[in-house]
């Protein structure tokens, strides 16, 4: 456990940690699971910032801004990496294969630009406005843990790698349905409760994890369709669009 939640943590986050000793499938299964865990402190930092900026009465755009801002910082980009490199792939009109080799190149096409600009907008437009609404707070962090929750779908049993290295290979298919369901179960209910105490109806909070899933969902059937499997740009890929249906159903 302790190196599965190492794995988690520096994959997920650029904050300092002791490699795991060891990495296998059962390692990765309980990473891709321990997500959410791992995200506490991204989570935490973004609520901070939110915080921080309701207490020095800033403009609520500026508030969002600064959390996401925040956010890509304490993950190096990684994940708007991978939203751009999947963009690039998924547009390409080239076959599979070089699909593949559009993703895996450093530089970024004006369809990744596009797609990060847009997406990146629109969590700050959204987390603005939950801000303006009096709880932007818990969204901001229910957008973090979310975004990080879809990770153990996107890498169930039936899901394939796209291609035979990287991190996509060494975690699609590790995570059983069964325990899939039950993370995502205690997300629904976490978020309900927060919500509660954010002062929202419950329901907002269950709708904020399972939009997340939803948009993570139909990006990974097209990644699927599109490129044969997952690899670990699509991972990020899926990161910040469940981030964003998380955030616009608590705009």
């Amino acid at each position: 456990m302790r190196d599965a939640l190492r794995l988690a943590v520096g994959t997920l986050t650029a904050f300092p940690v002791p490699p795991p000793r060891q990495v296998d499938g059962d390692v990765a299964r309980r990473a891709m699971l321990l997500a959410p865990v791992a995200a506490l402190p991204l989570a935490m930092l973004a609520g901070a910032v939110v915080l921080s900026g309701d207490a020095v009465e800033l403009p609520p755009l500026l508030t969002a801004t600064g959390a996401m801002g925040a956010m890509a910082l304490a993950t190096r980009g990684m994940h708007l990496d991978g939203l751009a490199d999947t963009a690039d792939g998924l547009g390409a009109s080239y076959d599979r294969e070089r699909a593949l080799d559009v993703m895996r190149r450093g530089d970024v096409g004006p369809m990744g630009v596009a797609t990060v600009v847009l997406v990146l907008l629109a969590q700050v437009a959204a987390l603005a406005g939950a801000v303006a609404a009096g709880h932007g707070v818990f969204a901001a962090v229910a957008g973090v843990l979310a975004g990080r929750l879809v990770l153990g779908v996107c890498c169930l049993r039936k899901v394939p790698a796209a291609r035979p290295e990287g991190l996509g290979a060494a975690v699609a298919g590790s995570t059983p349905l069964w325990q899939v369901a039950v993370v995502l179960a205690l997300g629904v209910a976490l978020a309900a409760a927060g919500g509660v105490l954010a002062g929202l109806p419950p329901w907002r909070g269950a709708v904020a994890v399972l939009l997340a899933v939803a948009a993570c969902g139909v990006l990974l059937w097209r990644c699927v369709r599109r490129l044969g499997g997952i690899t670990g740009d699509v991972l990020g890929a899926c990161v910040e669009a469940a981030t964003l249906g998380a955030l616009l159903a608590l705009a």
